[in-house]
């Protein structure tokens, strides 16, 4: 009999260890994707200061996504807009039962800037699979 609670107890113990671990890893991510918009926002701002006199070009774009944490992806410029497809990513730390480890989140944009347009530049949020089938900028 006592080998049985043991055992059910050891169960119990693991099964909260793996619940809380995952709520913990859930909360690194989140915190990681919060971390991810404000990125986004910040390069939507650095895109739209450069652009005061006229777009900037796709290497100092891919210089802005860069600082940004991202990855230009995608860059095609017109007279009066510009469409720009960005990779961001984030690390955040992820537990388990054997140890910490180093996790990525990746999220891919597109952005769309017109001239003459008040307020923020047009952001669509791509599935990844998407956003690696553009090529490289």
């Amino acid at each position: 009999m006592v080998p049985i609670v043991l055992v059910l107890a050891a169960a119990g113990t693991l099964m909260i260890m793996a619940h809380q671990q995952s709520r913990a890893n859930e909360r690194h991510e989140e915190k990681a994707l919060q971390q991810m918009a404000t990125l986004v926002e910040s390069y939507e701002d650095d895109v739209r200061n450069e652009a005061r006199n006229r777009y900037p070009n796709q290497p100092r774009t891919r210089a802005i996504a860069k600082r940004n944490h991202g990855t230009l992806v995608s860059y095609e410029a017109s007279g009066r807009s510009l469409a720009t497809t960005v990779k961001f990513f984030v690390t955040y730390e992820g537990t388990s039962f054997f140890g910490t480890s180093i996790s990525r989140a990746h999220r891919c944009y597109s952005f769309r800037f017109q001239e003459g347009v008040e307020g923020r530049a047009r952001r669509t949020t791509l599935p990844l699979q998407q956003c690696s089938r553009l090529g490289r900028a």
